[in-house]
């Protein structure tokens, strides 16, 4: 029999998707300039992101987001003001529209004072996720709306900053059991906050028990190694996992250095200047944040973290409200007997429903 004209194997009888072929052009088309046309849309519409910061009092949280935006985004209590702690977790959000160079950020930032101060602090973390859960599903109502707005306000948490405390030894109990539950929700970048109080050897042994801790119990915080696309991201990331978590100090204030302001804490025994990788970590972190992962923080946010939980209430849409402007969210199917059919409609909304909440992405 001949070769060509053999029966396909059931494998290739499969519809199998169009090649692509390269053409030749005649000449210049204008096809760069879609890249132009997106820098000014976006330039105009702005770009959100949202931030949480998690850690004990004290440990320079609010001074830390300070000295990121290079902004007054939380006042930072005065030396030797003593304020009452709160007996529970609370959540504060502040948000504030930075522009640089004509783009403008609407930045916010959740802080929640009260976390591991208590003497009691079984299930401390519940607020927080709670909190993290209740912006998914603000975002995932307003997507099944019938006429939704054009633009969805995202108040997605894309980024939590733990804080561990300088304690040199390692993560502690309550570390590991909310880490556990948090990278689950939300992308985690762990830093070792008040670096300064360790010496360099101190540091880097610290370091390494974290990274130990966080492997034994299988906590993976961002960037997470299943996400990397390419070779180039994974050699990025790569070095970007071992120097996690970062040793930073947080300053809001600047000081002349050699007849050159910087930011940093001034001491007895020198100025700690904070954007000096000598001293301190604080560039990595800024730049992981900022300059080259902040988009990629919103997109595995939009594409991982909201997903899983959009496909859980999906499964459970007979719990969604229902009312006027609300999409009839039907219950999941249940199997049909062989042999019959499916109701007309059976399911159709909830396939609407997913593939309509991708059109703004």
């Amino acid at each position: 029999m001949d070769p060509l004209r053999q029966s396909p194997s059931p494998s290739s009888s499969r519809a199998s998707s169009p090649r692509t072929f390269s053409c030749e052009r005649l000449g210049y088309v204008g096809i760069e300039a879609v890249l132009d046309q997106l820098k000014i849309k976006a330039m105009k519409m702005g770009f959100e992101f949202n931030i949480m910061v998690v850690g004990q009092s004290g440990l320079g949280k609010s001074t830390m987001v300070n000295t990121l935006f290079k902004s007054k985004i939380w006042k930072s209590t005065m030396p030797g003001l003593r304020v009452p702690m709160p007996q529970t977790l609370q959540l504060h959000s502040v948000t504030h529209v930075i522009e640089e160079n004509g783009v403008k950020l609407k930045l916010t930032v959740t802080d929640t004072p009260g976390f591991g101060d208590q003497i009691n602090n079984d299930k401390c973390w519940d607020p927080i996720l709670g909190y993290i859960n209740e912006q998914y599903e603000r975002y995932l109502q307003e997507e099944i709306l019938i006429t939704r707005q054009r633009h969805i306000p995202d108040t997605r948490v894309h980024c939590c900053v733990y804080f561990v405390p300088p304690t040199g030894h390692c993560l502690r109990p309550l570390d590991l059991e909310f880490l556990q539950r948090l990278c689950r929700a939300v992308n985690v970048v762990p830093v070792i906050a008040r670096a300064d109080s360790l010496t360099i050897e101190e540091r880097e042994a610290f370091r390494h028990r974290i990274q130990d801790d966080l492997k034994t119990h299988s906590i993976e915080v961002y960037p997470q190694k299943s996400f990397d696309e390419d070779i180039n991201d994974k050699i990025l990331n790569s070095k970007i996992r071992e120097r996690i978590p970062f040793a930073v100090v947080g300053a809001d204030r600047e000081h002349m250095v050699n007849g050159r302001c910087v930011l940093g804490r001034k001491t007895k025994w020198g100025i700690i200047e904070v954007e000096n990788m000598a001293h301190c970590e604080f560039p990595l972190l800024r730049d992981l944040l900022i300059r080259s992962h902040l988009q990629d923080l919103k997109d595995i946010t939009h594409n991982v973290h909201y997903e899983n939980y959009r496909i859980i209430r999906l499964k459970e849409s007979h719990a969604l409200p229902r009312g006027p402007g609300w999409v009839n969210l039907a219950p999941t199917p249940s199997p049909t007997p062989t042999g019959t059919r499916a109701s007309p409609g059976s399911g159709k909304v909830c396939r609407w429903a997913e593939d309509d909440s991708d059109e703004d992405f």
